[in-house]
């Protein structure tokens, strides 16, 4: 399947933004309770742990489109095995995992398609996949990632922007499939 990963990392960045130390935001703390900071996207603690060492947040504050490539294809799309689904889902997907997690968006999608929901992309959940109404799917799993964000805490704070997200990812997702 051809990849739209370029795509998907370009529109990524654009949801994601520049940097931020926000508080109120629970990723942006580090397991020792410190405040960290996050830069496209990108959590101090996740990028302390992708390169093996702690970073402040002046590295943080540099961090550049080229430097977190490679971060979000390795830790996310080739996670969640993103080359393999269609182009459109695989970005909806990948969105969600950057988002949730990995584990989380993939179950969204197993749970969206009759798949076991395992958290695991294999060969039965490519075949469901493969085999789902792509615009039904869109809905399914747009409203199911909407549901899970509005279960959470941080809703009263960054729900108005977590509904724009998802409903931009959405329709880019529709115009992949289109593609």
């Amino acid at each position: 399947m051809k990849s739209t990963w370029t795509i998907a990392f370009e529109h990524l960045l654009k949801s994601e933004g520049g940097f931020t130390d926000d508080r109120r935001d629970p990723g942006n703390f580090l397991p020792d309770g410190r405040l960290g900071c996050t830069n496209l996207g990108v959590t101090q603690h996740a990028w302390e742990n992708y390169i093996g060492r702690k970073v402040t947040q002046e590295e943080m504050k540099a961090l550049t489109p080229e430097m977190v490539n490679p971060f979000y294809k390795q830790k996310y799309w080739d996670t969640i095995r993103a080359d393999d689904l269609p182009g459109g889902i695989d970005y909806m997907v990948f969105d969600t995992c950057v988002n949730s997690g990995p584990g989380r968006a993939v179950r969204i999608l197993q749970q969206c398609v009759g798949a076991k929901p395992d958290g695991v992309i294999g060969p039965a959940t490519l075949a469901a996949v493969s085999n789902a109404n792509l615009d039904k799917l869109i809905e399914d799993y747009s409203e199911a990632r909407l549901n899970f964000m509005q279960s959470l805490t941080g809703w009263a704070v960054y729900g108005k922007g977590w509904e724009r997200r998802v409903n931009e990812v959405a329709e880019l997702a529709d115009h992949l499939t289109q593609a």
